[in-house]
């Protein structure tokens, strides 16, 4: 590790352990203790390397674009079996375990570039394509990890994973706000009649409660239309795609009890919930329709 990378990675937040705790608390691991050892040292690989890149992206201080510089080129010596950086290793021994070549790993640093000069998107279509970079490696690094390699799947996973980050912008609406970004395309703000300046207040206006529930239908629809992906599935790849799908549907679930609000606070869903969105994914015969 060198250059001025080092000094903020030494920050206690960048800290490998600090980046796996964070596991816990997101729909990332749903699911990890019922899979085989392997997988899910798979599995934390694959989130220890997506997490540490994004707080890089989000979180760090100084020179962001440098750091994810630094980032790509630690990628590449990981790949070849050369970094000392935990997470970074992690991540090279997965892909030579699994045989995963570089284009989902340099897609999230991508995406994370994308945000250091990109706050605002125009139309739902160009936040689709940056949801391509910044969610959908994630899922066919999963898929990659279970050995699933099929188009139809891949097709799917990118739906469920779009849909998820869509469910994540509107969950921390607030939050990216107040460090200049929103997600939401701005044409659809305009559609509804809302104005950046709702996104300040100390509650959601009717129109946006509105925007937010039509965002969710858009999310939703497209987790039903991948969910298919874990009716196919088989074995532990069923187990933790139920869960990744579930989860999501449990975060609709959320936003829609607190009444479409997420700028009161910030609908999350309980485990429970989440387990039996998961459950029903699980016990499905038939592809949803």
């Amino acid at each position: 590790m060198s250059t001025a990378a080092a000094v903020d990675l030494s920050a206690p937040a960048f800290a490998p352990e600090a980046i796996l705790d964070k596991a816990g608390s997101e729909n990332f691991p749903v699911a990890l203790r019922l899979l085989p050892r392997q997988l899910r040292s798979d599995l934390l690989a694959i989130y220890g390397y997506a997490r540490l890149v994004d707080d890089l992206g989000d979180r760090a201080e100084g020179d962001r674009l440098a750091l994810l510089d630094w980032v790509e080129g630690e990628l590449d010596r990981a790949l070849e079996g050369q970094s000392d950086h935990p997470i970074l290793a992690a991540a090279g021994e997965m892909a030579h375990r699994r045989g995963i070549g570089r284009g989902p790993f340099a897609d999230l640093i991508a995406a994370n570039r994308l945000d250091q000069v990109i706050t605002r998107y125009q139309r739902y279509e160009d936040l689709v394509g940056y949801c391509a970079l910044s969610a959908n490696p994630v899922g066919r690094l999963v898929l990659a990890v279970f050995g699933i390699s099929e188009a139809r799947a891949a097709a799917d996973s990118d739906r469920i994973c779009t849909a998820l980050q869509i469910i994540e912008h509107v969950q921390d609406l607030v939050e990216d706000h107040e460090v200049g970004r929103i997600y939401l395309p701005l044409d659809d703000l305009a559609d509804f009649g809302v104005c950046e300046d709702a996104l300040r207040a100390e509650a959601a206006s009717p129109a946006l409660r509105r925007l937010i529930a039509f965002e969710c239908g858009r999310a939703r629809d497209l987790l039903v239309a991948g969910s298919g992906l874990v009716a196919r599935s088989g074995g532990p790849a069923r187990l933790a795609l139920a869960g990744f799908a579930g989860g999501g549907f449990a975060q609709l679930d959320a936003i829609a009890a607190a009444g479409y609000d997420v700028i009161a606070r910030r609908p999350k869903a309980s485990v429970p919930m989440v387990a039996r969105r998961a459950l029903a994914l699980l016990l499905a015969r038939k592809e949803p329709k």
